[in-house]
């Protein structure tokens, strides 16, 4: 009989965002640049590939991007990815995505992922928190078939907008709970 801890668990979970950063999304040593060039291009994809993203994009006061999440699980696992949070279209800052999960898991995914800050409080709330997590008021718009996300007007009312786009691999779906998002410098 196995026993099992938290700490066990935190350790696991660690070393297995470790192992899922050196998964070909690592900055190297360019950094800012790297990550502005990734941001510039996933932008581009995501409004000429989701034209109903500009509006969102317009109305947004600050957009935070993370051009490549990488997650793998066999059990336990974990996600890790490295974006950029810009303010009318000029990166201000960095940051990391951490997540670890447990349970029935096994495979790998690759997604993009943005989070658009509607209002100047929700913005301001995850600029001065020193490790942020998606809050209940944060609103998902999921991809549809026929090439559109599903954003509404109850999704434009939200403080807080995020999107999942792009997946690539063998785990099904990919969620945001429990991600951590912290301040990095590239």
């Amino acid at each position: 009989m196995s026993n099992f801890t938290r700490r066990g668990f935190l350790v696991s979970a660690g070393s297995v965002a470790t192992l899922t950063a050196a998964c070909g999304n690592g900055v190297g040593n360019n950094g800012a640049a790297t990550i502005d060039a990734r941001v510039d291009a996933t932008q581009a994809y995501l409004h000429s590939t989701y034209p109903g993203t500009d509006e969102l994009k317009r109305k947004a006061v600050g957009i935070l991007y993370f051009p490549l999440i990488t997650e793998a699980g066999f059990g336990i696992g974990g996600a890790y990815g490295r974006g950029a949070l810009r303010i009318n279209g000029t990166t201000v800052d960095y940051y990391s995505a951490v997540r670890g999960t447990i349970g029935f898991q096994i495979g790998g995914q690759q997604y993009a992922h943005v989070i658009y800050f509607m209002t100047e409080q929700a913005l301001s709330d995850f600029r001065s928190s020193s490790g942020w997590a998606m809050g209940a008021d944060a609103r998902y718009a999921v991809s549809n078939k026929g090439g559109s996300l599903g954003i509404d007007t109850t999704t434009e009312m939200a403080p807080v907008v995020a999107l999942v786009f792009g997946q690539a691999g063998l785990i099904a779906g990919a969620t945001l709970g429990g991600t951590k998002y912290t301040r990095i410098l590239p």
